[in-house]
């Protein structure tokens, strides 16, 4: 499909007020789109249905789901095409910054008086004005961001919500498995080499332990590399992949998996209880995941199209792909409203804290 007819589908889907998502995957220039046919709300009960799933960071809540077969999908290649615009960085109130640091603080001191080991604070802010239409700015994260997860998803029920997100949750094909720890952030300059202090190691090693830790009963043939820098857009962050052989349903592996310590803390529990006390906001969306669920992919034995025989051998495998939910945004009216967070140990400063939260923030302002 033409490029311009994908993005008029989507156009046409939203002036209907029907819901879809539209989405890239990391380092892929295929554009992807599950459209629903009527406005209803359906949700994810047993992790067998089939569709594209957008799941909240409190687990109390039911997870979103667009099935496959109410609805139709498109599929388009993207080129990059982007016109450099201005930036919108905005002035944040000195208040939310007076609010925030207070927060750590509070995160911090659980962590002294042994409560937590580590805990994640967000905050969200609110970028006004915005009369761009939403697919002018998925077209600018599309650009920005080849290495992330990208997508725009709305439903007329929920809300619309747009993000880049460097990181995956879980990809499950058959019974194999891959995930991945990452946590700490730095702002990154090109050509400098980039170095990790304790607080970032030690918060990046909670996250591996417990993501090992939980899969150890659900799999066979668990590694887990060595951490390295990855780069996400103007971040760095640091990370290890983990992957194995599944032995549990998908379902078992969410529930033991999400939230992680990289969005929630340690203990989790505790952690999240924390958070839903204390950050006095609803994080909705923000750090839950989003993506394809139990989608039937085709494998072949041989790539080479001229040898039938082997290709005869095709096998059709369930594939479900989830991304954690950060650097993202919900558009409300002519506002938008920007999610932001960070890893707080017994290392951490308020002011620095603050100033990471301002630093992952322009992820999304430099596409307002």
């Amino acid at each position: 499909m033409l490029q311009e007819t994908f993005f008029k589908s989507v156009e046409t889907q939203l002036d209907s007020s029907l819901p879809f998502v539209v989405f890239r995957k990391p380092n892929e220039t295929k554009l992807k789109g599950y459209f629903q046919e009527d406005d209803s709300l359906n949700y994810v009960s047993s992790y067998n249905e089939i569709g594209f799933v957008f799941a909240p960071f409190d687990t109390s809540q039911k997870a979103v789901l667009f099935p496959i077969d109410n609805g139709f999908q498109l599929e388009c290649s993207f080129k990059i095409s982007e016109k450099k615009t201005n930036t919108t960085n905005g002035v944040v109130d000195s208040n939310i910054e007076a609010l925030h640091k207070a927060l750590v603080q509070k995160g911090i001191d659980a962590i002294t008086n042994g409560t937590l080991n580590k805990v994640v604070l967000s905050r969200c802010e609110i970028a006004q004005d915005i009369q761009e239409h939403p697919m002018t700015i998925f077209k600018r994260l599309l650009s920005r961001y080849e290495n992330a997860f990208v997508y725009c998803w709305y439903h007329p029920k929920v809300g619309l919500w747009l993000g880049a997100t460097p990181e995956t949750l879980v990809e499950v094909s058959g019974n194999r498995f891959k995930t991945m720890s990452l946590a700490g952030t730095q702002d990154y300059v090109v050509n400098e080499a980039v170095i990790w202090n304790p607080k970032e190691i030690e918060e990046q090693q909670i996250v591996t332990d417990f993501i090992t830790e939980k899969f150890e009963s659900l799999t066979e043939a668990l590694s887990v590399s060595e951490p390295k820098t990855t780069i996400a857009g103007h971040l760095a962050h640091l990370r290890s992949d983990i992957k194995g052989i599944l032995k549990a349903d998908l379902k078992s592996v969410i529930q033991h998996l999400h939230p992680t310590p990289a969005v929630c803390g340690f203990p989790v529990a505790a952690s999240k209880a924390f958070i839903l006390e204390n950050e006095h906001y609803d994080r909705e969306f923000y750090t839950g995941f989003l993506g394809e669920l139990n989608i039937q992919t085709k494998r072949t034995r041989n790539t080479n199209r001229r040898n039938v025989e082997n290709n005869a051998y095709a096998s059709v495998t369930k594939t479900s792909h989830f991304f954690v939910n950060l650097r993202c945004m919900k558009l409300e009216a002519s506002k938008a409203y920007i999610y932001v967070g960070g890893g707080i140990t017994s290392e951490s400063d308020p002011k620095k804290e603050w100033l990471e939260t301002v630093s992952k923030s322009k992820t999304i302002r430099r596409v307002l």
